[in-house]
């Protein structure tokens, strides 16, 4: 089967785009569709996060592109989830993010399931509208962080009193360090 999905990203602007493909691929196929498809480099990493219908992921949930666990198989990574295991007529939507540190945020939502055409080639583009932004939006949906939320009561409570000992003598032996620890 077919799988048509519309990605939309979280912009001010309307920027979408509609892929198909073969519904059992694996996630990672689905993030390279992707990338390919809103132009981006491929050099970052992402992740999918399943999601209730009104959107609602937690972060904890992510299904990574790569094993990040402690111990080398803990965690499921793209490659091991097909898409028809996550997403189905009950279940359409997911959010991908893709750089983390800029966090590209997009919603995919099926749009369609159907018959593999004959002669046609998948993951494809069928879709564009909108160009990427300079800048990933920094919206509510990824906990757009003042620096007092950051550091709340914690911000003022250094004053240059507190780095006074690291001025100019650099010397540890009133700290309790020895020299040659090793």
């Amino acid at each position: 089967m077919i799988y048509k999905f519309r990605a939309i990203l979280d912009a001010e602007e309307d920027i979408f785009r509609d892929i198909a493909i073969e519904s059992d691929n694996s996630l990672e196929d689905l993030h390279n569709a992707l990338i390919n498809a809103f132009g981006f480099d491929g050099t970052e990493v992402g992740a999918f996060y399943t999601c209730a219908n009104d959107w609602s992921w937690h972060e904890e949930d992510g299904i990574p592109l790569f094993d990040t666990g402690d111990i080398p198989g803990e965690i499921k990574t793209m490659a091991e989830y097909t898409l028809d295991e996550l997403v189905h007529e009950q279940n359409t939507k997911l959010v991908y993010v893709y750089d983390l540190f800029s966090m590209w945020t997009f919603f995919l939502e099926l749009a369609a399931i159907e018959e593999k055409a004959l002669g046609e080639t998948y993951p494809a583009l069928l879709f564009s509208h909108g160009e990427l932004p300079a800048e990933a939006l920094q919206s509510g949906m990824r906990g757009d962080l003042s620096d007092e939320d950051m550091f709340g009561e914690f911000e003022d409570d250094l004053d240059d009193d507190d780095f006074d000992m690291f001025d100019g003598d650099d010397s540890f032996e009133d700290m309790g360090f020895e020299e040659n620890w090793n």
